[in-house]
């Protein structure tokens, strides 16, 4: 079975695109392709807060993370080559969805004081990136079980070629952008 999100996709995004942007062929019309999720340990922390945050993380996606370790040593960060330093899940089709789908709809709207996300965090080529201070608005975190608050960067990867083509697409997506463009 489908996500709901897909099926809004297929059944209403695709032809209001199509409509708007006059596309030729239905292959044009730009989609999601992946969501990657990165949380970023401080190597000053002990050695388990790179755990609790890839724990936090698969909790959260329902995917086991990657480890992702320094590449060089930095003498002024206290950092080691081959340093655990934080962790990363990448997302691609039901998953993604899925993720997006609680994402907007009950994670972004938990945030303290929020008021839509900025349109400007695009990176010229229609991939969005936001970020989170803090893993607790997702409803799967039990707040008691929390060691430390943990901040996460998320970047949705779509196939738009420019940006407002990929603001079209999250805007009819349902991703709530604030009202000052």
């Amino acid at each position: 079975m489908k996500p709901r999100l897909q099926e809004k996709y297929e059944n209403e995004v695709v032809p209001a695109l199509i409509a708007k942007r006059q596309y030729k062929n239905r292959h044009e019309v730009p989609r999601l392709e992946k969501i990657v999720i990165n949380m970023g340990v401080s190597s000053q922390l002990e050695k388990s807060a790179v755990e609790d945050a890839a724990k936090d993380l698969a909790l959260i996606t329902g995917r086991k993370p990657v480890i992702s370790k320094s590449r060089k040593s930095i003498a002024n960060f206290k950092l080691r080559a081959g340093h655990p330093v934080g962790c990363y899940v990448t997302l691609r089709r039901e998953v993604m969805y899925e993720f997006f789908d609680r994402l907007v709809a009950a994670a972004l709207p938990r945030i303290r004081d929020f008021r839509g996300l900025s349109a400007r965090s695009f990176d010229g080529r229609g991939n969005y990136s936001l970020g989170i201070a803090e893993q607790t608005i997702f409803p799967e975190v039990d707040l008691d079980k929390i060691k430390r608050t943990q901040g996460m960067d998320i970047t949705i990867v779509t196939t738009a070629r420019t940006n407002e083509e990929a603001y079209d697409l999250l805007k009819l997506m349902g991703f709530p952008f604030a009202e000052n463009r």
